[in-house]
Formats: C-alpha cells, sequence, structure tokens
C-alpha cells in the first residue's frame, strides 16, 4: 500500500473521532435528523479521506437499501456508509450520500472561522 495522502478542508469541518482527520465539511450536511444503530448519524453530500467497502444490500428503517460501509483512510475505524442504491422511489434522493455516524465524528471550528480577541487601538486607549 503506497502513502495515504490527506484532503485538508478549510472551515467548520467533521473529523474522525479516533484519528482527527478530516472527513467533511459542515456546508456539506444535507440532514442531522439521520438514525443508526447507535444512536445520531448525519447525511453529507460529500465526503473526503475514506475508503468504501463492499456492496450489500440492508433493511434499514426506511426499507430496502443498497449500501457500501465507509471507513477513515487514515486509521480504517467505520465511520458510516454510503447509499449506493434505494429500492422505493421516496429514498432515491440518498442515492450517491454518505452518513457519518454522530458517535464516530467530532466537529471542528478552524482557525479561520475563530474570532480574534485582542483589543483594538480604540479599546485600549479607553483602558
Amino acid at each position: 500500500m503506497g502513502r495515504v495522502f490527506l484532503v485538508e478542508l478549510q472551515g467548520r469541518s467533521y473529523r474522525c473521532r479516533f484519528c482527527h482527520s478530516p472527513l467533511a465539511l459542515n456546508d456539506d450536511v444535507l440532514s442531522r435528523s439521520f438514525s443508526c444503530n447507535r444512536g445520531r448519524a448525519f447525511l453529507f453530500n460529500n465526503v473526503v479521506n475514506i475508503s468504501v467497502g463492499p456492496v450489500e444490500e440492508r433493511i434499514m428503517l426506511s426499507g430496502p437499501h443498497t449500501v457500501s460501509d465507509i471507513f477513515c483512510c487514515c486509521c480504517g475505524q467505520l465511520v458510516g456508509w454510503k447509499y449506493v442504491t434505494a429500492h422505493e422511489e421516496s429514498q432515491k434522493y440518498k442515492e450517491g450520500k454518505f452518513v457519518l455516524e454522530r458517535w464516530r465524528i467530532t466537529e471542528e471550528v478552524s482557525d479561520e472561522v475563530a474570532m480574534d480577541a485582542r483589543l483594538s487601538l480604540s479599546d485600549a486607549e479607553n483602558a
């Protein structure tokens, strides 16, 4: 196996809870109301730094789907799944989308988004 090159994300992002590799941008969240076996999950339009497992059929709460598990490419931990095919018409919007299990990810705010708390010149004059 070769060297792993991670895609770095700018802005608010979600990272692997185990190795802190970037996985998805906050702007790519489509829904925060999904569920998995261990609680909440988020639906994303796009994720990075993952490897995709074999395709399999699963019966989920919303019906039968063809899915692939997704793993962090850095540490190999299972982080969620990708919807390959939805068998019911009402679920077709999920095709090609990704689910990250909430307990397997952490949210990070980048330094670019953080506020600078230093005194401005006018504040320093009044102090």
